[in-house]
């Protein structure tokens, strides 16, 4: 239903679009093309209405089938609601026909403005906050009665580094401080039970920057299928392996959350809640490059080179998040090799902060 009042949206906005550039060859006319958009706005009316009750209705039916009303009680709010539905067709279509009358009575130019009316959450007007006549407002849109996906942004960074077989992480050829990661995605949240949302089903893309920072004026060397860390011949003052990932992240998400029910729509929120989400991503490697930054004879040099550094192609590793509303701690773990075919495997690993704004 939210999709057939975007389509009427959308129709009257274009029919207004194509008066306004319309309008410069009828200036003698203006009150003739309000005219024709409040005809237009009649039959808008009738549909929104209609529409309304119709999703007034169905959240009726979800009450009488959870019990918490009889047949007789939803038979009678069915019978309120579209007693109140026609009322509200006649009023508002009395009011367009007097605004119409109005017009036709007055010379061209009349200011009618002390007065908007109100169609498909849209008012007809020639106020500056309104766009070819129509200011759009969304408070008459119908609420879909439960909406069981819901959708979000998210955006991480924080420290980055390497697990090295055979060697700990203090011991590490990458700098702490230096080496960083950053993430920004889109990710959509399913509800697995029908009536709980204790556990979430979370999933959708995002983009993985994971930057090494080697020490010691080091830089890194691809040769013969190998890929290892040499000094530089001048001091570097920069040197950056990043690599860019298009993963799909897959989570399972627990937590509590506050049920907010109303007469026509109930939600699940978890807003200022405690949640872990625990899964993991596997997607592609879609970018390796070098940035070196030094030094010679007194010129600065910054040399971007792009190759692949005998990076893996394909990547997929663990994550999880333990946050509070929409902050929380972030950690993941490729389980694929940064660099494929070495003598000595390293696995990228990451440590920061998360957050989903929905």
């Amino acid at each position: 239903m939210q999709t057939i009042t975007k389509y009427l949206v959308l129709i009257i906005l274009g029919f207004c679009v194509m008066q306004a550039n319309a309008q410069d060859t009828i200036q003698n006319n203006k009150n003739v093309y309000k005219i024709e958009i409040l005809k237009k706005a009649k039959e808008s009316i009738k549909s929104v209405e209609r529409e309304l009750l119709m999703a007034e209705v169905e959240a009726i039916n979800q009450r009488l089938d959870r019990g918490e009303i009889t047949q007789v009680e939803a038979s009678k709010l069915k019978k309120e609601a579209a007693k109140i539905r026609a009322l509200n067709i006649e009023n508002r279509i009395a009011i367009v026909d007097n605004k119409i009358a109005l017009l036709k009575r007055n010379d061209e130019g009349y200011n009618e403005n002390s007065g908007e009316v109100s169609v498909l959450g849209i008012s007809i007007g020639v106020d500056g906050s309104s766009f070819a006549g129509f200011k759009i407002k969304s408070k008459n849109k119908p609420k879909k009665y439960d909406r069981r996906t819901t959708s979000d942004m998210v955006l991480a960074f924080g420290l980055n580094n390497a697990i090295i077989d055979g060697e700990s992480l203090d011991d590490s050829p990458y700098k702490f401080g230096g080496s960083r990661f950053f993430e920004i995605g889109w990710a959509w949240k399913t509800r697995v039970f029908k009536n709980s949302n204790a556990v979430r089903f979370k999933y959708g893309y995002s983009f993985q920057i994971n930057g090494l920072k080697p020490t010691d004026n080091n830089y890194f060397v691809a040769q013969n299928n190998q890929t290892t860390l040499e000094e530089f011949q001048y001091d570097l003052k920069k040197a950056k392996l990043t690599i860019t990932n298009l993963v799909i992240p897959v989570h399972f998400e627990f937590g509590p959350s506050k049920k907010i029910e109303r007469d026509t729509y109930f939600r699940y929120s978890t807003r200022k809640q405690f949640k872990i989400g625990v899964g993991g991503y596997a997607g592609l490697n879609i970018g390796t490059r070098q940035k070196l930054k030094y030094k010679v004879d007194g010129d600065r040099i910054k040399d971007k080179i792009k190759r692949d550094y005998n990076t893996s192609n394909l990547v997929y590793g663990l994550s999880g998040y333990v946050a509070f509303g929409n902050v929380g701690l972030y950690a993941k773990y490729d389980l694929s090799p940064i660099f494929k075919d070495q003598d000595v495997k390293q696995n990228n690993i990451s440590l920061g902060v998360r957050f989903d704004m929905d």
